[in-house]
């Protein structure tokens, strides 16, 4: 890789080393974050730029170190806390669910932590290291959650996810680790929460994503170009808060709204804004919207099985293509 380059992995440790070195406060917990520099290597180095009390080592205990964490807002610390696969923070649930979560609504009391969660598939991993779990913590109050899909999007909203004092998941796509780069070095600024972006400004079919999915979103809204479609890619790099509004206004602008999700179709996070859209935009709809996600069944390890029960590219062209000419 250029030396200029900067892939996405590099985006995520690099903004979590400006924010160690702007703030005393920020301090990471996790397994194998010190010694063994991640489990994707995000945060090689840290342990010895910044010391065994900053950068802290942890049993298999998810639970565990996720109070500790808890503990620590509470007096005053900014921890970053590290799963090694976003699967794993289920151990963790009764803590960010039932403390984390609604300690500010029950005290007033800030709870500045970020869940750092490496999510998805395509990389082989199986059922149990290979889940989206975005839809299973956007039903709990309290809880931001971002999902950024570009490498400068990697480094601004972990920045604001450290700043902000509410508990935020941040969904980091493992896919998308060092296969997309852009041009460094990064300014790395931080990037509001709650600010969708139009990644492809286009007129006759919006379709919305995040993550990983924005890339097969764009290669899609590319080869329908080619026939004459033209789409409109609706980034919304957050989940909780909803940009509704950037929402709103693409699909009052094109009449027709495709969701796409890597996450299993049912119950996703697309079911959301699907009522949503039905809901607020209905008298602008030309079409129903439409949800395309994964099929409803554990992430298999097998390739051509995983490849299968995962949405393509080619699904998602046949599906707006329908859409935008029904």
């Amino acid at each position: 890789m250029p030396d200029n380059e900067v892939t996405y992995l590099d985006a995520v440790s690099q903004a979590l080393m400006a924010e160690m070195e702007a703030d005393e406060a920020v301090f990471l917990i996790g397994e194998d974050v010190g010694q063994f520099g991640g489990a994707f290597k995000v945060t090689k180095g840290f342990l010895e730029k910044f010391g065994e009390r900053r950068v802290v080592d942890t049993p298999i205990a998810e639970s565990g170190f996720t109070g500790l964490a808890a503990g620590a807002a509470l007096n005053g610390l900014r921890p970053v806390v590290e799963y090694q696969f976003a699967d794993f923070i289920s151990t963790a649930w009764d803590q960010i669910t039932n403390v984390i979560a609604r300690h500010h609504y029950r005290t007033g009391d800030a709870m500045p932590i970020t869940f750092r969660c490496p999510f998805g598939a395509r990389l082989r991993a199986g059922p149990t290291h290979s889940q989206s779990i975005e839809s299973y913590f956007a039903h709990t109050p309290g809880l931001k959650i971002v999902a950024p899909a570009t490498v400068a999007d990697a480094a601004g909203l972990l920045r604001s996810a450290i700043r902000d004092d509410n508990p935020v998941l941040y969904l980091e796509s493992k896919y998308l680790y060092r296969r997309i780069k852009a041009p460094g070095p990064l300014t790395l600024e931080p990037v509001p929460i709650g600010k969708a972006r139009v990644a492809r400004p286009g007129d006759r079919v919006t379709l919305i994503s995040y993550a990983a999915a924005v890339h097969q979103a764009l290669e899609a809204a590319e080869a329908l170009a080619a026939e004459g479609i033209s789409v409109e890619v609706l980034d919304l790099r957050t989940l909780v808060p909803l940009d509704f509004a950037a929402i709103q206004a693409s699909v009052e602008k094109t009449a027709r709204a495709v969701v796409l999700h890597e996450a299993q179709r049912r119950l996703g996070y697309g079911a959301e804004i699907a009522a949503e859209i039905g809901e607020r935009c209905f008298w602008s709809l030309d079409q129903p919207v439409t949800r395309i996600g994964a099929l409803n069944t554990p992430i298999p390890t097998s390739p051509p099985l995983e490849d299968a029960m995962l949405p393509s590219t080619a699904q998602v062209i046949d599906v707006v293509r329908r859409v935008a000419t029904s």
